[in-house]
């Protein structure tokens, strides 16, 4: 998946986590642009989190996701950056003789 996708998701369920709030808001988003992005998150939340409607999702099932710097990276147990960059080494080792001990 896309990292776009995934901030997007991000960004929905964390928004469903105060569905109640939402709900109640004029402009549940008054510093975004209207985008089509926007109106997806918009509908997503007010979808599961409207009581009775077909998509809803009750609190107890919800996730919330946090995040520290508006990317994926993930706190435990083992970084993806530094996954990646560990097969990147492997990777290119071939060509870096000098990296071999």
């Amino acid at each position: 998946m896309r990292r776009g996708t995934w901030s997007v998701l991000l960004t929905a369920v964390t928004l469903g986590t105060a569905g109640a709030a939402f709900a109640q808001s004029a402009d549940p988003l008054p510093n975004w642009q209207d985008t089509a992005t926007r109106a997806a998150l918009v509908h997503f939340v007010e979808a599961t989190t409207t009581s009775g409607g077909p998509d809803y999702i009750a609190p107890a099932d919800r996730i919330a996701v946090f995040d520290n710097d508006g990317t994926l990276w993930a706190e435990q147990p083992y970084y993806f950056q530094l996954a990646f960059a560990m097969d990147r080494v492997r990777a290119l080792a071939a060509r870096h003789p000098e990296w071999q001990h």
